[in-house]
Order: C-alpha cells, then structure tokens, then sequence
C-alpha cells in the first residue's frame, strides 16, 4: 500500500468512526467536507498558498482522534484568566469537559457552551451558520476539520446585547502521542450586540500531537467583537487555524493573536467586511526558537465603501526559526472610499533565523487610500550602545530593546487585565538575559501575572 493510500485510510477510518448521530444537514456537510479533503490531500509546496511551509511532518503521520481524557483542576488553573471574571468553557482533546468548566454569569439570552450539545438540543439555531464562512473548496485542512469535527464552542449573542465580561474559550491537549483534534469555533453576534472572546490553545505534556482548529464569526449590523487568541501548543506539537468573519454594516471586528508555541504553525484569517462602514482590525505577534516554523496568512476583503481596516503583524525569530508572513487586500470595484492599511515587522535575533513576507494588494476601485509596509532586520546597534553607555549591560540592553518592539502590539489591547497577563506571559517567554532561547514552557497565566 503506498503511503497516500495508507494514510487516506487513516483518515476514512476515523471519519467513519463518528457515526451518524448528528442532525442531517451536519452529517451531509461533513460527506461533502471528507470527499473534498480526499479529493484535495494534504497541500504541498507547489501551491502558492504554501510555497514556504512544508506540512509533510503532518501528512507523514498517521494521526487518530483523541480519546477523552480526565485533567485534575490544578492542571487547568496556570491557563485561566485569572482576576478576570466571565465563563470559562474548557475542552480536553478537543471534547467538552463540563467538570472543568463554569458557565458564570451572563445576561438572557446569551449562550456559551459545546458546540456539539447545541446541535442535539437545537440544531436549528446553530446549522445556518455552521460552515457557511468556512469554505474548504480549497482548502484542506478546513475540508478536514469539517469531516472529522466532534465539538467546540458555540458562542450567540442576542441582538443588542452587551456582554461585559471576556469569553474564555480554552482548548487543552494532554500528552497524547500522535492524536489529532479538529474543534470548531461558532460565534454569532446579533444586531447592536458586543462581546469580548479569548480563544486559547495550550498542550499539557510535550506530545507531538496535530490540533486542526476553524472558528467563524458573523458579526451583524452595528455589533461589534473583540477577539483574542493564544496559541500555547508543545513545542513537538502541530497546529493548523483557520479564522473566517463576516462583518454586517458598521460592524467592527478586531482579533489580537499571539503564538508562542508549536513547531509547525499555520494560522489563516479570511475576513470580509460585507456591509458598508465596517471596520477590521488584525494584529498578530509571533515568537519562534530553535526549529520552529509559524506562517501567517491573512486576506482581508473590502466588499462595500466607506469601510477600514488595519493590520500590524510583529515576529521575534531566534536560532534556525522560520516564519512566513502573506498578507493580502482586496478591494472590490463597489468599495469607495476604502481605507487599508498593513504592517509586518520581524526582529531576527540569529543569523540563521528567517522570514519569508509578502504584502499584497488587489485593487479595482480608484477612490481608496491603501498602503503596506514590510520590513526586517536585526538589533540596532545604536540603541544598544546608547542603553550601554547609561549604564545597562548588554544582555539587559537587548533585552529593553526586544521587549521594547513586542510590547507595542500589546498595548493596543484595549482590555487592562488582558493586556497585563499577556505582558507577563511575554516577560517570561522572550530571551533572558544571556540573550539564549525562548523559554515557552507551560507555566501559563498565573495568579500574579495581572
């Protein structure tokens, strides 16, 4: 048997280990999203898509679908958000674990829970929306997670509803060699309605296992979401996201997204702003040491006038580190008056580290204002003599200069305790004073970190 065969089967056998115990519509969607992914198989470099990322590591191994699995609390406990009050729905291996979850408090109507839970009680609130976003026609992964999905989160807030407290969807892995989970993420955000959601992924041991994760978000007309993600995988581990939003007219959309984890991570942002005066916002920050590769791509469509969106992209890459950065805008002949603007900065602390960038921008109406910007180089030397000659050594110095350059993305959180525990996260996790790696072992946000 050849191995695309083999692997095909591994596949098959775990599609067809599901069963058909779900409503119709998901058992079809799922039918057509196996038969694509068959037909597609794993993404090569061949394709311009993927051109800098290799995914072979996760093509080669014949991955099966995580078992559930009991996590003690004090396991949970160092990847909550702590001092920030709101629920917490936390998946083991990509299922529900009702045990390690609370629901808190939220206002009528609001309902955060399992995904899969809320298409038994009642499909018809989740199936019009479910993978009407995420289009696999040609995308693999996506085609994958859609077969192969068994739960993740469902997030629907009432028309004109405002959710004060954070959202805390946290997705854990135990150490479990060679398993895959697929979670699907839904959040439908009603009519002047505002929510914040932190969408977290973190891996318990230092398993080499596949985590193959798609969230839609539908923001109607006037709401406006706050998005945040944190990927905090092993660093054997693989991790594959995509993100599709569609933004009503004057919605506004902004996702913050830092990776610090992983050895091979992919994650793709598709957002369209459907609806005339909408605004997106995307920013993205990125550590990477030793063999590590993160790609980001990120395509954001400007479909009616008078819309804006803004984007800052920061990587720190350390050893042989390896990241890609692709951003596009498109800009729909309708959408006048059209303000974009995209900005991808990487820091190379070694000279084997790399980054691959390439801004893009299709335009086809003739009253916008666009512009991107990419650049790329290491410390400079001038500021850290400067920072020498009062009296800081070198070792502090480039660590000022460092946390320096990442700092500015967070700041741009607009939520304090947010901001500071993803602050201290960073502190911990950038190089230490002898300027050697990355230190991203899991001690998570701790009690002290806001």
């Amino acid at each position: 048997m050849t191995l695309l065969a083999e692997r095909h089967d591994t596949y098959l056998a775990a599609f067809e280990s599901l069963g058909r115990n779900v409503p119709q519509s998901i058992a079809d969607l799922r039918d057509r999203g196996f038969a694509r992914f068959s037909a597609l198989g794993f993404p090569t470099t061949r394709l311009e898509q993927w051109r800098f990322t290799n995914v072979g590591p996760i093509a080669a191994r014949p991955f099966t679908l995580g078992e559930p699995a009991a996590v003690a609390p004090a396991a949970v406990a160092p990847y909550e958000l702590h001092g920030v009050p709101g629920p917490r729905i936390v998946f083991v291996n990509g299922r529900f674990a009702a045990e390690l979850s609370d629901a808190g408090s939220l206002p009528a109507g609001v309902e955060v829970g399992s995904l899969a839970a809320a298409l038994q009680a009642d499909p018809d609130a989740v199936t019009p929306h479910l993978g009407r976003l995420a289009d696999f026609g040609q995308r693999a992964f996506t085609a994958l997670n859609t077969a192969l999905v068994q739960d993740g989160a469902v997030v629907r807030i009432p028309e004109g509803t405002v959710v004060e407290t954070p959202l805390h969807l946290l997705f854990l892995t135990t150490a479990a060699d060679g398993s895959m989970s697929h979670p699907r993420v839904l959040v439908v955000a009603g009519e002047n309605s505002q929510a914040r959601i932190v969408e977290s992924y973190a891996g318990l041991g230092d398993a080499a296992y596949f985590t193959n994760a798609v969230t839609e978000v539908v923001a109607g007309d006037s709401a406006v979401v706050d998005h945040y993600k944190v990927i905090r995988e092993s660093m054997d581990a693989y991790h594959v996201a995509s993100m599709h939003v569609r933004l009503g007219r004057s919605a506004t959309f902004s996702s913050h997204s830092i990776t610090l984890g992983g050895a091979l991570v992919r994650n793709d942002v598709d957002a369209e702003l459907a609806g005339e005066g909408g605004e997106c916002t995307l920013n993205g920050l990125y550590l990477a040491d030793g063999g590590q590769l993160v790609d980001n791509h990120t395509t954001i469509r400007h479909a009616m006038p008078h819309c804006a969106s803004h984007e800052l992209y920061k990587g720190i890459l350390n050893g042989r580190a390896h990241a890609v950065f692709n951003g596009k805008i498109i800009v729909a002949i309708d959408a006048q008056k059209t303000d974009a603007k995209q900005t991808n900065k990487a820091l190379l602390l070694s000279e084997d580290a790399q980054i691959n960038t390439k801004p893009e921008l299709e335009i086809f109406a003739d009253d916008v204002r666009c512009t991107h910007g990419a650049t790329v180089g290491q410390l400079d030397d001038d500021a850290l003599f400067y920072l020498r000659a009062r009296g800081l050594a070198r070792d502090q110095a480039r660590g000022v200069l460092i946390y320096a350059f990442a700092s500015d993305l967070l700041n741009r959180i607009a939520v304090e305790p947010i901001r500071a525990q993803f602050d201290a996260l960073l502190q911990r996790q950038l190089p230490g004073a002898d300027g050697g790696s990355f230190n991203v072992g899991g001690d998570g946000f701790d009690e002290q970190s806001g």
